[in-house]
């Protein structure tokens, strides 16, 4: 029997489930995040072919100036497209928040600026921000879009434990906290790593409807975040998982990697198991308590927001249950544990 037939057997006694694919409005979502993403990796390649134009140029900005398309950094590459060349002139442009001071900007802005270096440098200031003005039209079409969903209430979301800064909640002039709040009917943005961006690369893959999905364990699976089942002779032979361009699964790695120096419960996760097998294993398994995190809440909505414990919790908590397992196994072996004084 051909593998066409066999396969139309299976499906015929029902035997085969369908692959998922999200409602009609979310697929319309999943375009304007996809489009936007394409649109940011293009914004960087000519944010890299400014740092050339510098470096060609022996200027040395992006040693005192964090990030070049700042304030201070796009101030500064303006007054050099307008035929400034005086270093103490362009320090001056600095802004009050910039750690560094005007007289160790001045001393990274002595260069050669070649007529050709900035020809170079104000075509690519020009291209990154003409991709600036349509990553702004994109988010102004998400938010139209997400402005036209069903509400599931109409409160806002409570008091958040931490400060949310404005640039990880608000999109083209939206709070998307309260947004996707009200859609959802749970305060997404209380799970640690999870900020506007990730929330809806994650929301325009899987959707705002977790019953495709049994359990959190399936949903886990097919992200690709759990240990694979590589089992022969009875024997555990490989327990990596799988790989996935899943771009959810993607999202979920992305916050669970800026959880390295959070003081929070998840980060304090992360840290024990990067100090036991890793870096990249501690990514995935962080990735996978997000990923369970937010299905419970999409799924069960028994609670509104995620209840953070902190990273001293966290660490009493798992201090206890290495105490009690080692009690337990001591007991076995005819011992008892006396704490010392």
């Amino acid at each position: 029997m051909l593998d066409c037939q066999w396969l139309q057997t299976l499906h015929t006694y029902g035997l085969l489930t369908g692959a998922f694919r999200p409602a009609d409005e979310i697929c319309v979502l999943r375009g304007y995040i996809r489009q936007k993403e394409m649109l940011v990796q293009s914004s960087s390649m000519h944010i890299q072919h400014m740092q050339k134009a510098l470096q060609q140029m022996n200027l040395l900005l992006p040693n005192v100036v964090a990030d070049i398309t700042g304030v201070t950094g796009m101030t500064i590459l303006k007054a050099i497209m307008a035929g400034e060349r005086d270093a103490k002139v362009l320090a001056s442009h600095r802004d009050p928040r910039c750690r560094n001071s005007v007289k160790t900007i001045a001393k990274s802005l002595v260069g050669n600026y070649r007529e050709e270096h900035v020809f170079a440098l104000t075509q690519a200031v020009a291209l990154y921000e003409f991709y600036q003005l349509k990553i702004n039209e994109c988010e102004e079409a998400i938010a139209r879009l997400l402005s036209t969903q069903t509400q599931q209430r109409d409160d806002e979301p409570p008091a958040s434990q931490k400060h949310i800064p404005p640039q990880r909640r608000i999109r083209a002039g939206i709070d998307l906290r309260s947004r996707l709040f009200k859609l959802t009917g749970v305060d997404l943005f209380s799970i640690p790593g999870l900020g506007a961006d990730t929330l809806l690369t994650i929301l325009a893959e899987v959707g705002f409807d977790m019953t495709p999905w049994k359990t959190e364990k399936h949903f886990a699976s097919w992200l690709a975040l759990c240990s694979g089942t590589k089992i022969s002779g009875g024997k555990v032979r490989d327990r990596k998982s799988k790989r996935s361009a899943n771009r959810a699964a993607q999202a979920f790695r992305l916050a669970a990697s800026s959880l390295a120096r959070s003081t929070t419960a998840l980060g304090a996760f992360y840290g024990r198991i990067r100090a036991r097998i890793g870096a990249p294993q501690a990514v995935t398994a962080t990735a996978h308590k997000i990923a369970i995190t937010f299905y419970s809440l999409l799924k069960n909505r028994a609670t509104t927001t995620y209840v953070e414990i902190g990273e001293q919790t966290y660490n009493q908590k798992f201090k206890e249950r290495r105490v009690k397992a080692m009690q337990k196994q001591a007991l076995a072996l005819g011992y008892k544990l006396i704490p010392a004084a």
